[in-house]
């Protein structure tokens, strides 16, 4: 059985899903670099939330369109528009709807990542089940140099790779390659091209599909069990960085980094 869902396309950027096979597959997508402002965000959030809710998907497959990079992070557009600490915190809270859907969906979400991902994104990959990607798949967390740091996806972040790499990651803001995101656990599997991928990402989605329902939702909550407080906390972090992106330095940051 088949079906396809997409909400009305946003300018320049949408998120589609459908359901085949008992596999789930969401692709979210934007013309600069896959990135995600606001309401793709949201759009993003909900559809993952439906598809945890809806028996027909026994299995979610999370992807980005394009050959490209996976995900540029938050839109720097609408980050540069923030004018108010309410709207800020609003704006980060988007990052943690998509991931509180993704971990408190009763079913695993699989991430193909095709190419980099940056900021936001690698809170994405993090609040996978289980992600695989290509020797493209490089991994930063930019948010340093615009004058913030990575306080909403940094939560997902620290407990996939641990605290050490974590803090690395955020204190240089510089890129990883993905076989360093393979040694750390952000991905579980590293194919040598998009093919390999594709058929990898297939193949463990199929037989996810197949698998017993009850015991794939039993180990789901084993893999994010000390995540229960999570929604107080990412509510905090996301006013935390509502208020600093207002802030003289980062309002300077942001001009100098839109001049490169």
């Amino acid at each position: 059985m088949s079906n396809t869902h997409s909400a009305p396309a946003v300018p320049d950027g949408d998120v589609v899903a459908h359901i085949a096979d008992g596999i789930g597959t969401v692709q979210f997508s934007h013309p600069k670099g896959n990135s995600l402002p606001g309401v793709l965000l949201r759009r993003l959030a909900q559809t993952i939330h439906d598809l945890g809710a809806n028996p027909e998907a026994r299995v979610i497959v999370v992807r980005s369109g394009g050959s490209g990079p996976f995900c540029a992070g938050a839109s720097f557009d609408e980050f540069s528009s923030i004018t108010s600490a309410e709207q800020g915190a609003e704006f980060f809270s988007g990052f943690s709807r998509v991931i509180l859907a993704m971990i408190r969906a009763p079913k695993f979400v699989v991430t193909r990542v095709q190419g980099k991902a940056a900021g936001g994104a690698v809170g994405l990959i993090s609040a996978s089940d289980y992600a695989l990607a290509t020797p493209n798949a490089s991994a930063r967390l930019s948010e340093l140099a615009v004058g913030i740091g990575p306080f909403v996806v940094g939560t997902v972040v620290e407990r996939r790779v641990g605290r050490g790499p974590f803090a690395a990651m955020s204190v240089d803001a510089d890129w990883r390659d993905a076989e360093w995101g393979e040694r750390h656990g952000l991905y579980a599997r590293l194919l040598p091209d998009e093919a390999a991928l594709d058929t990898a990402v297939d193949t463990l989605a199929r037989t996810l599909a197949a698998s017993n329902p009850e015991a794939m939702a039993e180990l789901k909550r084993v893999f994010w069990t000390g995540t229960e407080a999570w929604e107080p906390l990412l509510a905090e972090r996301a006013a935390l960085s509502g208020r600093m992106v207002l802030s003289e330095f980062t309002r300077r940051a942001l001009a100098a980094f839109r001049t490169r």
